[in-house]
This record gives C-alpha cells, structure tokens and sequence, in this order.
C-alpha cells in the first residue's frame, strides 16, 4: 500500500480491492510457510515470541479469501522502530492500527494502485497473549459442520459487501464472537 493507497477512501480501496472468496487452496499452507521462514531469517528469535498462520487460508478445506493472514507476536521489548524498517524492506507497507492491542500495528503486502500485485499477507503485530484467532480457528479445524456455516456466511456476505470491507468484516464478527466462546470452554490456552 504505497502512498496513494494511503490517501484512499475506503469507497475507493473497496472497488479497487473487492472481497473475492476462492475455493480452499492447499499452497495457502505452503505460502504460509515460505513466508514464516522469510519473517524469521529477517526479524530473528530476539524479536519474535511466536509465529502463527491465522484466518481462513489456515483452515484446510474453508472457502476463503486468499490472503495469507499472519499472526506475528514479538516480545515487550521489541524495538518497533527496527521492526517496521524491517519489514518494509520486505516489500511489506505498515498500518497503524490504533484500535487493536498493542503495538497496533499491522504490515500488509501483495497492494498497489493498481489492484492486487501478487499474494496478499497480512501480519497482525501484537505482543504475546491469548488470542481469539487461535481459538477460532482451532475450532473451525475440528469442527467441519461450523467450518460449513462460516464458508456459506462469507459467500453471502461476499456478494453483499463485495466493496466494503469494513462492512464484510463487521457483519461476520457476531458468528465469529459465538464461535470463538465456544472454543474457549473447548480448549485451554488455545491449544487442542
């Protein structure tokens, strides 16, 4: 997201980015992967408390927007300064995110005026906790019924918010906050 991106509507990113939800791909994992391995060389365990791959791509067999959403946890003392001189020299471009948690931040690649310019990633930067994500999708991968209705919800969804993604995302969140209550009093920790 260069600059002009930066200076978008979010009328004007939603027509440029439209919600596409594909069939599940299996190289989702794969892209994963790659990109862990990539963000581990270049950021080095003195920064990084936890990698995780997060969201729909992260759920063998869930219809899903392909765009690799990653779950990058660093510890508390993590200079954020280097971390995102770090990660743009990765091609990523930083977002501040002032109302998620701490550090607020998120780095997205794969944007350009122009539309899509490759895979799409997006990494969620937070410092080590006990987050929903996990246990959402911990889960939709033990459970292939939810993991149905989510698919069908995000189809729905998609043809009806197919330019707005704040609207998409807002209207997915009361299916999303159940599940993931469900989840918590199945898991502990976030781990099956």
């Amino acid at each position: 997201m260069d600059g002009s991106l930066h200076q978008m509507s979010n009328e004007e990113l939603g027509k440029l980015f439209p919600i596409i939800i594909e069939e599940p791909d299996p190289d989702w994992v794969k892209l994963f992967e790659k990109e862990r391995n990539i963000l581990e060389e270049s950021l080095g365990s003195h920064t990084i408390h936890r990698i995780e791959h997060i969201g729909s791509t992260a759920v063998p067999g869930l219809k899903a927007k392909p765009t690799i959403d990653i779950l990058l946890e660093i510890h508390d003392k993590t200079d954020t300064s280097s971390l995102i001189e770090k990660l743009t020299g990765l091609g990523y471009h930083y977002i501040p995110q002032p109302d998620n948690p701490p550090p607020y931040m998120m780095f997205a690649k794969g944007y350009s005026v122009k539309g899509f310019t490759r895979q799409a990633f997006h990494i969620h930067v937070r410092y080590p906790g006990d987050w929903d994500e996990i246990y959402f999708h911990d889960y939709l991968r033990q459970h292939a019924e939810t993991a149905a209705l989510y698919a069908e919800l995000k189809i729905k969804l998609a043809a009806e918010y197919k330019n707005d993604r704040d609207g998409y995302t807002e209207m997915k969140g009361e299916f999303i906050k159940k599940i993931t209550l469900e989840a918590r009093k199945v898991f502990k920790h976030g781990n099956i």
